[in-house]
């Protein structure tokens, strides 16, 4: 008999606001969580699969950057995005505390509390994206309109350009 898989406050959440998405699964018994090692084993390109980064202003107001796994994000790009002078990574020791998901498994849905949201304005351009479900092993497949609209998120420049 199959194991049923628990699903996770960001799927839930995604239910309860009635949003359309698909939970993607991959292993972990090679230990790889980066963003573009996940994205070869869900099969999909690295443009379509997002990280989700938790940064913190000079006011000290926490914020959280949706970018494309194989990018960088901005720091002063990020920070002009959320209306801040500077801006800081959280440090890994603290991303569970804040959000309520461990790195490599953190989603910008159903965090701990709602931080002001920002996702990379090349997903606009987007049919869909592919986030985490909350859980290493666990993705979210979803449209990029929904969301903005679960996060009440903008999208912002947020990435150096590519030449």
């Amino acid at each position: 008999m199959a194991k049923k898989i628990a699903k996770t406050n960001a799927a839930r959440m995604l239910d309860k606001e009635e949003i359309l998405y698909e939970l993607l699964y991959y292993t972990v018994e090679d230990g790889k969580v980066d963003g573009v090692s996940v994205a070869s084993k869900i099969g999909y390109p690295p443009e379509l699969v997002y990280k989700t980064l938790v940064a913190s202003g000079a006011s000290k107001q926490t914020y959280v950057f949706v970018i494309p796994v194989a990018q960088e994000l901005d720091l002063k790009k990020a920070a002009k995005s959320a209306g801040e002078k500077k801006i800081d990574m959280i440090p890994v020791k603290d991303i569970l505390s804040l959000t309520g998901y461990v790195r490599g498994g953190c989603s910008p849905v159903g965090m701990k509390k709602p931080f002001p949201t920002f996702i990379s304005a090349e997903a606009e351009k987007l049919s869909e994206l592919i986030v985490s479900a909350g859980k290493i092993g666990m993705q979210i497949k979803l449209a990029p309109t929904e969301l903005v609209s679960v996060t009440k998120g903008h999208f912002a420049e947020l990435t150096a350009s590519i030449q």
